[in-house]
């Protein structure tokens, strides 16, 4: 038997205002802006479904959205976004870093290292 996916749009835009910043909600606007329609697809299939599945903590999930941030590369304004994200969900910077070490044999050495610039500049600006 095939489980029906869970799309809850209400829930999706709710979980945004949760997780993501007021600069990449701001991006997803001019996105809206550009590709009427495709904000609302990523935020209801992305915030009101995938998000909303059992089987992980949003911790878990964020540390699987750094990996695969950092493997894909060239996507740092998503990055930067997912770091500040990681420390909102209650994440230390510790453990953000640590993630970004513990990826340089998996993905490459200039990959976790392009992650770590990423990174150190976003928590920078962030502050302590």
């Amino acid at each position: 038997m095939i489980n029906a996916a869970r799309l809850d749009r209400d829930e999706g835009y709710r979980l945004l205002e949760v997780l993501q910043d007021e600069a990449t909600r701001e991006g997803l606007r001019g996105i809206e802006e550009t590709a009427p329609g495709f904000t609302d697809w990523i935020v209801t299939a992305l915030f009101g479904g995938t998000y909303l599945r059992e089987g992980l903590s949003l911790r878990d999930r964020q540390v699987a959205n750094l990996a695969a941030l950092v493997a894909v590369g060239g996507v740092d304004p998503q990055l930067a976004g997912h770091v500040r994200t990681s420390l909102r969900i209650g994440m230390t910077r510790e453990e953000v870093i640590e993630v970004f070490v513990h990826l340089a044999p998996y993905v490459g050495v200039p990959k976790a290292l392009a992650g770590l610039r990423v990174a150190a500049t976003t928590l920078a600006e962030v502050g302590p």
